[in-house]
């Protein structure tokens, strides 16, 4: 049955994305000749998570609104801390878990002023393109300053829980298979 919003479908948009996503990636690893498939499942994990992130941040998108006296008007939140429930934060924090720790594993330098970086710029792009998507097709997010906040907690945390398994001589070597870059130290070891 048609949506009287005209909804469009995630998956036409978001398949093609992350198999862009992957593309690229896996080009970056055999440009640097750093291919290996412990690291390529990182490049499809980073991929997935990716088309999942935009499948459910940017849509739905409706095409048209109901009949009603009242404009459209894009919701943007831009006090920190009001009107956000403790389950949205929690929320962004679980999701953006994942996001620290495949960033550290793909990034060059992966200190966490890095990772953080990385994650901000994510987050901030989300939430333009939400703000985007409002204006232009009435999608059904609002931009919200919490949800960087609390997405760069997630991936801080994600962060800390890889730098935590690293301290651990046996967790660093596997983790080091997964790096991209050159092996990281454990607790100042090469």
């Amino acid at each position: 049955m048609d949506s009287p919003f005209g909804r469009l479908p995630e998956l036409p948009f978001v398949i093609p994305f992350g198999v862009l996503i992957l593309a690229l990636l896996l080009w970056r690893l055999r440009a640097r000749g750093r291919f290996s498939v412990a690291r390529a499942a990182v490049a499809l994990a980073l991929a997935v998570y990716a088309a999942g992130i935009a499948a459910n941040t940017v849509f739905p998108i409706y095409l048209r609104l109901p009949e009603t006296d009242e404009p459209w008007t894009p919701g943007l939140a831009l006090q920190p801390f009001h009107d956000y429930e403790v389950v949205d934060a929690v929320t962004n924090v679980i999701v953006f878990l994942p996001a620290g720790i495949l960033l550290a594993l793909v990034l060059a330098r992966p200190v966490w002023w890095n990772v953080a970086i990385a994650i901000v710029a994510a987050s901030l792009s989300i939430e333009l393109i939400q703000l985007a998507m409002q204006a232009l097709f009435h999608a059904g997010h609002i931009a919200d300053v919490n949800d960087v906040i609390f997405n760069v907690v997630g991936g801080l945390a994600g962060y800390g829980i890889l730098r935590l398994l690293m301290l651990s001589r046996w967790c660093a070597r596997i983790i080091d298979l997964f790096h991209w870059s050159d092996p990281v130290t454990v607790a100042g070891t090469p």
